[in-house]
């Protein structure tokens, strides 16, 4: 809360509107999730969210058109990297599964080979 913060007067001056408070309230509850999550990308959207915010009010533009291409962005952003993810781990388990099957030959052609040793020996 504004207990924790300090606002310098340029600040507060500019906390005119409705939607200036909102905005802040917003910036507010995706900083306290990048904490939660301890997620420097939810920091960052914090971050660019606050500037818009701030640079629209100041410019007379819709701030909340800018932040809502930000989430747009980041939701994005975070859909291709999960595709990625999903693609490696695709790529991965396809692997390990050749790899314990070729793990299996290998160790019945061991048995084998111990089998013929020992009745040769025998």
């Amino acid at each position: 809360g504004a207990a924790k913060e300090s606002y310098s007067l340029l600040q507060v001056t500019r906390l005119q509107t409705h939607a200036d408070l909102t905005g802040l309230e917003v910036v507010q509850v995706v900083k306290k999730l990048a904490r939660k999550h301890h997620s420097a990308a939810l920091a960052q959207l914090a971050s660019r969210m606050s500037a818009a915010i701030r640079f629209g009010s100041v410019s007379g533009g819709d701030p909340f058109a800018k932040v809502k291409g930000l989430i747009t962005d980041m939701i994005a952003k975070l859909e291709k990297e999960a595709k990625e993810d999903a693609t490696e781990k695709a790529y991965c388990d396809e692997e390990m599964g050749k790899t314990e099957a070729k793990r299996g030959e290998l160790m019945d052609d061991e048995s084998k080979l111990s089998a013929k040793i020992d009745q040769a020996t025998s």
